[in-house]
């Protein structure tokens, strides 16, 4: 008779609230601290409160559980400082399962919502857990876990003998998966001495190898250990290796981590490629000078950026859908998705944030791009509109630069035909392999 709502501002601001079904009042639940994020929202099976996630008056999204009995909120993960990214409840409301976000590693927790006590578990692959669920009687767990040597898997955890089960084993086009790569975690030291996590996947063999660093989007997304054919294929095909940073303003980190690029601070996350660029520079199995850039969406923009800063150490890079100038991105991406934005960027209309948007913008600085890009886009895409492209490219070209352009008619915001995804697939490697490695 009850439906719980969130109306999502932006990734640092939620406001949950409770509908009354058959009166339609929407009344407004209060948030510690006035602001804060949330995720997991729905009512305990056994209709004695809301399990809820929030940062709330903390650094990281908590599990968090409103007794209405007692209305008091108690914080279920308070010890816990890493992300809660997911939650499932058995049918009869006795068992909550829940995953931590740790560096980018999922990790399992059950407990029992008596007194909300741990339950023993098997220990999982390392990867990312999604898609839980319980058996009717509670006896049993379903989740996928995704490695980077295995897509999506099916598992099964018997909770009475903590046996783990596979149930599947994912399509990987008749290759032999146990000679994937799987990466290791490193941190490196930013401008400002914070610490940058990055996932570093390196190919069998003796280097020094080419290095690609692959930067994700977002901002506000995360860098996983997944699986990846594409950075398979490069380690075992080409010999390069692959750095995915989780640059500042990536969230899985903590409220002020994922904050740290927001606005006027949108540079200082293009300073933390810069100081990957530097580090890379101090490993003896890593070329310095055979380094690329690849990334989508505002994972483009970072790539045309970090060309525009370091383009004496940067020998090649990829853009995808990218925003070329954050004036133009904001005025002409689709009105839903406006404020939204302009909540992680800034304000276009204030002179300000114009300014400085107008300064930072790789458009107004493409001279500095001297090396080779590839430029590929969608043309419906509603997010960062294909004039972001037209633009770069047409600058870039207009300084003599080296551009190769690949426009799909029939796509949006990112490639999802497979004829599509196979044909930019195969040019990528043709782009890494002319300016790379030869």
């Amino acid at each position: 008779k009850k439906l719980l709502v969130s109306q999502y501002i932006s990734a640092n601001d939620s406001r949950p609230g409770e509908v009354d079904l058959s009166t339609g009042k929407l009344t407004m639940f209060p948030v510690d601290g006035g602001k804060a994020s949330f995720g997991g929202f729905e009512y305990a099976r056994n209709g004695k409160g809301v399990f809820f996630v929030s940062d709330e008056e903390s650094e990281f999204m908590h599990l968090r559980f409103h007794d209405f009995a007692t209305q008091k909120i108690r914080i279920i993960s308070k010890d816990i400082p890493w992300d809660i990214d997911g939650l499932a409840q058995s049918e009869d409301g006795k068992s909550i399962a829940f995953v931590t976000n740790e560096d980018g590693i999922s990790m399992l927790r059950i407990l029992d919502t008596k007194n909300f006590s741990a339950r023993k578990l098997p220990k999982l692959p390392i990867g990312v857990v999604g898609g839980m669920q319980f058996s009717p009687d509670g006896q049993q767990l379903a989740l996928t876990i995704n490695t980077a040597t295995s897509p999506n898997d099916v598992y099964v955890i018997n909770l009475k003998t903590t046996q783990l089960m596979r149930w599947s084993q994912s399509e990987v086009g008749g290759l032999d998966s146990s000679t994937f790569i799987a990466p290791t975690l490193v941190r490196y030291k930013s401008f400002d001495g914070r610490e940058i996590p990055a996932f570093l996947y390196k190919p069998q063999g003796k280097g020094p190898f080419p290095v690609i660093v692959n930067i994700h989007g977002g901002p506000e997304s995360q860098a996983f250990p997944t699986f990846n054919s594409s950075i398979q294929y490069m380690l075992r095909e080409m010999k390069i290796a692959v750095l995915v940073p989780n640059v500042r303003g990536s969230s899985g980190y903590g409220k002020n981590y994922l904050q740290l690029d927001n606005g006027l601070k949108r540079k200082d996350s293009v300073k933390d490629i810069g100081a990957l660029l530097d580090w890379i520079a101090t490993q003896p199995d890593l070329n310095k000078n055979r380094v690329g850039v690849s990334g989508g969406s505002y994972g483009g923009y970072m790539v045309l950026a970090s060309m525009v800063d370091y383009n004496d150490r940067i020998r090649a890079g990829i853009d995808v859908v990218g925003i070329s100038n954050f004036t133009t991105f904001l005025t002409n991406t689709e009105s839903y998705r406006r404020d939204l934005r302009r909540a992680e960027y800034g304000d276009e209309r204030e002179p300000e944030m114009r300014k400085f948007h107008t300064k930072i913008a790789p458009l107004n600085n493409a001279k500095n791009i001297t090396h080779p890009l590839f430029v590929a886009q969608g043309f419906n895409d509603p997010r960062v509109p294909y004039t972001e492209a037209e633009q770069i490219v047409k600058a870039v070209r207009g300084n003599g630069g080296d551009v190769w352009y690949l426009m799909y008619k029939d796509e949006g915001h990112g490639f999802q035909k497979k004829t599509n995804t196979d044909y930019f697939g195969a040019a990528s490697m043709l782009f890494w392999q002319k300016y790379l490695l030869e």
